[in-house]
């Protein structure tokens, strides 16, 4: 029986690179059966609303998403849909891998960390008001049991990956009590793991030395302001958001997505580059048991991106999306 999946391709150029690495997992693997919702402006003008019923219900049933870029409005306006499925769907855990690969022009060769970012609190949690009318107050809120939460996973995930140490970065020589409570729950996870290293770093130095030296980190796990900003920080380190895959991970509930928006200037050109929609993709086949059918994807995409002449526009080449989804379905 085939395992359904929700597929929300999103605004911009969402259509294109979603349905792309689709059919991708489609050669790779015939247990997969896609259920499409839309999300997003695409769905606003078609229900009248950005997160129909009907999307959230598909979620609820799959219980694993693929999600495209979703605009969201900046300043007043709608609600980030993205902070509102992960707060719906308590998806604690954001996860970010950084990593090069051959033939991608990128400050670093042969880095690979995970960034690992609390999802559900911290400034996201969008409380804030007007004081009067030149101030606005926002409420940063840090709980016990969501710092404990995700640092476990951190330290779970260094050991599933082999990885030796983990990073736990703040600003509590600042924010004494939040960040403070951060950094404590952070201390009290690694006594459960004396065999990985564990250290923390102040959030600025955080910045420069990720910079600097990248391969001295490992697993880095942060608040979720610091995480969103950490980790399109690195992305730059391999070459841009357009490498950059995530997996926003609740109890039993995935959303797999790539980091970089939707693009709309290019949106119906054929030419954005699907790489972070692919890697998401792996993410989500290596998470429901489909290790297999990952592999086979991910070495044919470093195959295609080690090639200079197969490589999409924005990453110097001529690829058109269609054609590089086809230079990696025929390694397939």
């Amino acid at each position: 029986m085939k395992r359904k999946i929700t597929l929300i391709t999103g605004d911009g150029i969402g259509l294109e690179i979603m349905h792309a690495a689709a059919n991708i997992i489609d050669k790779a693997t015939n247990n997969i059966q896609w259920e499409e919702v839309s999300a997003g402006y695409t769905a606003y003008e078609k229900f009248g609303e950005l997160l129909p019923e009907e999307t959230i219900k598909s979620i609820e049933r799959n219980k694993i998403a693929f999600k495209g870029p979703i605009t969201t409005p900046v300043g007043k306006g709608f609600r980030s849909i993205n902070v509102l499925l992960r707060q719906r769907f308590n998806l604690y855990c954001n996860l970010r891998p950084v990593k090069s690969f051959e033939g991608v022009n990128c400050l670093y060769k042969n880095l690979d960390l995970v960034i690992i970012r609390e999802n559900s609190e911290d400034l996201y949690k969008g409380i804030e008001h007007m004081i009067t009318d030149a101030a606005a107050e926002s409420i940063k809120i840090i709980t016990r049991g969501a710092s404990e939460r995700i640092a476990d996973f951190a330290f779970k995930t260094a050991e599933k990956e082999k990885r030796g140490k983990v990073t736990l970065t703040h600003k509590a020589n600042i924010m004494k009590l939040t960040d403070g409570l951060f950094l404590e729950s952070g201390q009290k996870i690694s006594q459960n793991y004396p065999h990985i290293n564990f250290e923390d770093v102040i959030v600025d130095a955080m910045s420069m030395k990720l910079v600097m030296n990248p391969y001295d980190y490992e697993v880095i796990v942060a608040p979720n302001l610091y995480g969103d900003i950490l980790s399109d920080m690195a992305a730059g380190l391999v070459g841009g958001l357009g490498m950059a895959p995530s997996a926003n991970i609740g109890e039993d509930i995935a959303i797999f997505e790539p980091v970089h928006g939707s693009a709309p200037d290019i949106a119906g050109k054929n030419i954005a580059n699907p790489t972070a929609a692919i890697l998401s993709g792996i993410m989500m086949l290596k998470y429901i048991g489909e290790e297999t059918a990952a592999i086979k994807i991910e070495d044919a995409l470093k195959i295609v991106l080690k090639n200079n002449n197969l490589h999409t526009k924005d990453i110097g080449g001529r690829l058109s999306t269609t054609e590089f989804k086809e230079e990696i379905i025929k390694l397939l």
